[in-house]
Parts: C-alpha cells; sequence; structure tokens
C-alpha cells in the first residue's frame, strides 16, 4: 500500500469517528460534503447508515441511500420493513422510492440485491394480477398497466405516489427483461402468501445473524444469573459510590483507551445491544427500541462496572481490558436480580398481600411492582411515570431499604385488619385493589386525629371540617400542615395497636402530606372541601372511581 493510500485509509477512519460524535442531521451533512461522499457512505457499517438515516428522517435522506451499496440497502429493508415474520410491502416501496436516483442502473442494482420473495410478496400484496387470456373481460375498479406481450393486466390497489412508485418499478422489470418479467407475475399468482414470507423471513434471519444479531438462545444468555459477588475483582474501597451527581463508568472506560481499544470495545457494545434487542422480542430496525435498549444494556453495564471497580471509576478502563462486556453486564443484571428474588421471597410471606393487592403504601406497592417485571426495574416516585433501569448500587440500597419498610408496613395493616380483613375492607364497598391500602390507612389516621379512636372505615363527611381544622396550618398563602398535625393519631395508634417503631409515623406524616395536596387549597381557599373532589380519603357516601 502507498503512503498516499494509507494516509487516505487514515483519514477516513477519522472521519467515521468523528461522524459517530454528530448529531444526525449534521452527520448527513457531512457525509454530503466528503469529496467522495459515495465511497465513505459504502464504508460505513449498514446499520450505522440505517440509523443515522431513521434519526433524520427517510424523506430527508434520500441522498445517502442513493449512494449506498445494494448489498448495504438489501440490509435498510432488512431493518425497516419487518414486525417480527411478516414484512411490510410499502414500507419496501418507500426504500424504492428513496432508492431512485438519476443513475438507473445503480437502482437496478439495489433492486436487484432485494430477495425475489420480497419482490414477489409486494406484487402479490398490492396488485391484483388479471390473466387475459383466461378472462379478457375482468371487471377493475382500480388504475392498471397492461404488459407489452398482452396477456397480463395489472390492476394496482394503491394509489398516488406508491402507485406511481410501483407502476415505474414494473416498467424498468419490463424494460430489464419482459420475458423474465411474464415468468415472474405467473410464479406471482400462484405462490402462497405464507410460503412466500416464510422464505423470505429465513433469509433475512440469516443476513441478520451475519450483521451480529444473534438467534434468540443465544441471546438470552446475556440475562444469565452470576453471583456479583464470586466474580468481583476489585476489593470495593467503600460500600456506595458517591453521592455527589452520577458517576458514568462506561465513559470512564473508554477514556483510557487507544483506537484500536476503543474500536474493539465499540463492537462488543453493538454486539451486546444487538443480544438485548433480540432477547426482548425487539425489532432490530426500531429506532424507538434500539434507543431504549441501548440506554438499558448501558446502565447495566454501569452497575457490573460500578461492582468490578468498588465504586473507582479510574479503574473502569483496566477492568474492560480485563472482562468481556457481555460479563460486566451479567453482573449488573444480577444485581437488580437479587433484589427481585427477596421481592419474590416476600410474595410468600403471610400477610404480605391481600389477594393481589401489596399491603403497602402506594410508593412500595409501585418499587414492589416494578422489581417483579420480567426485567427487574425502578420505580419513579413521579405519579405516572414508567419503572427504568437501576444505574447506580446506591439506588439498589434505596430499594433494598423500602423492603425492610415494607415489612414495617404489613405489621400496620395486619393490625389495623385484624381479626376480620374481609369484613372490614368490606365497609368501604369496594375490593381492596379498588380502594388502595393507602387511602383505606388514610382513612384510619384521619378517624385517630379527630377522635382519638381505631375506626377502619369511611372517614365520616360531617367531621370533614374537624380534621381540616386539626391538620392545616392556615396561616400563609400555601397549604401546610400544623406542627402537631399527627401526633394525635401516631399515640392512639400506636396505643390502640400496640405498634411501635418511627415507620408508622413516618407513614402517618406521608398521608397527611397527601391530604395537602389533595383538597390543602381548597380548604385555605374556602374554608370547606366538597367530598366529591376528595382523591387521598375515603369519605362516607363517596363513590370510588
Amino acid at each position: 500500500m502507498s503512503s498516499s493510500q494509507e494516509k487516505r485509509l487514515l483519514r477516513r477512519a477519522e472521519l467515521v469517528r468523528r461522524l459517530t460524535e454528530l448529531a444526525p442531521k449534521n452527520r448527513i451533512d457531512a457525509m454530503m460534503e466528503e469529496v467522495d461522499g459515495k465511497a465513505l457512505v459504502r464504508s460505513l457499517p449498514a446499520e450505522d447508515v440505517y440509523s443515522t438515516i431513521i434519526d433524520v428522517g427517510l424523506p430527508d435522506s434520500t441522498e445517502i441511500v442513493q449512494l449506498a451499496t445494494p448489498e448495504q440497502f438489501r440490509t435498510f429493508v432488512d431493518l425497516a420493513a419487518w414486525q417480527r415474520d411478516r414484512m411490510d410491502p410499502l414500507e419496501v416501496l418507500h426504500w424504492l422510492r428513496a432508492a431512485r436516483g438519476e443513475d438507473d442502473e445503480d437502482f437496478l442494482k439495489k433492486v436487484s440485491a432485494l430477495d425475489m420473495e420480497v419482490l414477489e410478496l409486494i406484487y402479490k400484496r398490492l396488485v391484483t394480477i388479471h390473466d387475459l387470456e383466461e378472462n379478457p373481460d375482468v371487471d377493475l375498479e382500480g388504475p392498471t398497466m397492461e404488459m407489452p406481450e398482452g396477456r397480463y393486466l395489472l390492476e394496482f390497489r394503491i394509489d398516488g405516489v406508491d402507485e406511481a412508485a410501483l407502476r415505474r418499478l414494473t416498467f424498468d422489470l419490463v424494460t430489464q427483461n419482459p420475458f423474465e418479467l411474464g415468468r415472474f407475475l405467473e410464479s406471482v399468482r400462484w405462490e402462497a402468501v405464507t410460503e412466500l414470507e416464510e422464505a423470505a423471513y429465513q433469509f433475512r434471519r440469516a443476513r441478520l445473524e451475519d450483521l451480529g444479531f444473534p438467534p434468540l438462545e443465544e441471546s438470552v444468555k446475556v440475562f444469565a444469573w452470576v453471583d456479583p459477588e464470586k466474580i468481583a475483582k476489585v476489593k470495593p474501597k467503600s460500600a456506595l459510590a458517591p453521592v455527589q451527581g452520577r458517576v458514568d463508568y462506561v465513559a470512564a472506560a473508554f477514556q483510557g483507551l487507544d483506537s484500536v481499544e476503543r474500536q474493539n470495545l465499540e463492537g462488543e457494545v453493538r454486539y451486546l445491544v444487538n443480544c438485548v434487542l433480540v432477547a426482548d422480542g425487539a425489532e432490530p430496525g426500531d429506532p424507538l427500541a434500539i434507543k431504549r435498549l441501548s440506554e438499558h444494556a448501558r446502565d447495566y453495564l454501569d452497575l457490573g462496572l460500578e461492582h468490578y471497580t468498588g465504586g473507582d471509576p479510574t479503574m473502569a478502563t483496566d477492568v474492560v481490558r480485563e472482562t468481556t462486556l457481555r460479563a460486566l453486564f451479567q453482573c449488573g443484571f444480577s444485581l437488580t436480580l437479587k433484589l427481585k428474588r427477596q421481592v419474590e421471597k416476600l410474595v410468600h410471606e403471610e400477610g404480605s398481600r391481600f389477594g393481589e393487592t401489596w399491603l403497602a403504601l402506594e410508593e412500595e406497592s409501585a418499587a414492589l411492582a416494578a422489581l417483579l417485571g420480567r426485567r427487574p426495574l425502578k420505580a419513579l416516585k413521579v405519579p405516572g411515570a414508567e419503572p427504568v433501569p437501576f444505574r447506580a448500587r446506591r439506588e439498589l440500597a434505596e430499594s433494598e431499604a423500602s423492603l425492610h419498610r415494607v415489612r414495617q408496613q404489613r405489621a400496620v395493616f395486619q393490625a389495623l385488619l385484624s381479626p376480620s380483613p374481609a369484613e372490614i375492607i368490606a365497609r368501604f364497598g369496594s375490593t381492596m385493589a379498588e380502594l388502595t391500602p393507602q387511602r383505606l390507612f388514610a382513612a384510619a389516621v384521619a378517624r385517630a386525629e379527630v377522635d382519638e379512636l381505631v375506626d377502619v372505615a369511611p372517614f365520616p363527611e360531617l367531621k370533614l371540617t374537624e380534621l381540616c381544622s386539626r391538620i392545616f396550618d392556615d396561616a400563609g398563602p400555601m397549604p401546610k400542615l400544623r406542627a402537631s398535625a399527627g401526633k394525635r393519631a401516631l399515640a392512639t395508634l400506636q396505643a390502640k395497636l400496640a405498634l411501635d417503631g418511627p415507620e408508622l409515623e413516618t407513614m402517618i406524616q406521608r398521608v397527611l402530606h397527601t391530604f395537602v395536596r389533595d383538597f390543602g387549597a381548597a380548604w385555605l381557599k374556602d374554608g370547606r372541601v366538597a367530598k366529591e373532589k376528595i382523591v387521598a380519603l375515603p369519605i362516607t357516601g363517596q363513590l370510588l372511581t
């Protein structure tokens, strides 16, 4: 290799590295501004080019599609046009429209690169093929195109730009080889859709494996359990990562690598994400799934690296040099599995649930449900927010502490529901799932605060004014609790139910703060509260929704 060629290759490798750091639209612009943009695009992995196209949008990326090789184009279709084992012929047609540029020969090479079964499925689903020798007087409804030899008449079942694109593709196929097209159309008439789709799917699956998307049985192994304590290579310097901010262990690992090591590790990352995509049943070409699961994979890697380094990010580079990313991922995921197993044990402990409902406050119940999912996740404290993966050992420790609180809350609910849980819940005229343990506890707290009684039943409407007067501080523009709020309820519940410990007081204060958020402002404004507007506290005569 000459020195000029070597310099050109090195320059291109540096440009490819820089492209990955650009925003998608800027990446497209950089490709087009390159002196030999075609060579640059064709030197990139097809899945990377596809990702850029999807980020920017196909309509704004047609030039890149046209510069791609036929093999790259086939990969674009493999990634974009399938949902599991079903192909979308219109999606293939959209990519064919994008691929059509000024070079007709290059376009036909892209068409030829597609599996014959893919083309047959397009015509099978979007066109009715009439044999005029069999039936010269066909009843037509859509736009038509007659073949040159006069035997076949194509009736398009689509319209607009899609119909125009398919008509032009047909014209190209006629021009290229009219006799071959006749055999193709006859094959389309008689082939079964299921057989065509199965054959095309098998070809596609084999190519995806060659791209680094392993089969399912291999992919699920990255989620296999390993004992984190037995594989840790570094003695932890502290029990938890620093409190200030979040440490990005993956970024720390990459910073210390040279260019060759970085490139190799990026390949490992790509393969790992592909495994996660396949294991979760996501489509390899689904950009939202790729983004979501890539972030999940990174979070598990962060957990694994934090565990291996003992919370010292300066050791992350040494760890990735000695340990595969798969092992780090398994370690991170297994740390979350340890929590899930504790919750599974809790399920079987007597009194943890009434039916399928956890006897715990809403925050802890959400945490338990998130941990019991297919992949253990962390519940956010924002109402309605989707659970997210754990990102640090501190978060794991916080979730483990919540399990300790659940056991303490369970003792409170057992005391409140004794001796006949079903009879007590029936007083509310609903199921426990509809009522929720938190609202049941709220009713008990409100009655204990007002009347110093333990009465687990809907709170009397006539006592709402007294409750608000006791717990709300009306001095100031914003609703807030009195300093004394909850003290009568705590003393009453402790004495009557023989309960002790800090969790009961915490539970009472949490419930009272829901009262502030729910109807504190209405009380402060009008000096009264309509029971129909109250959500956090069950009231007599109130319909539960």
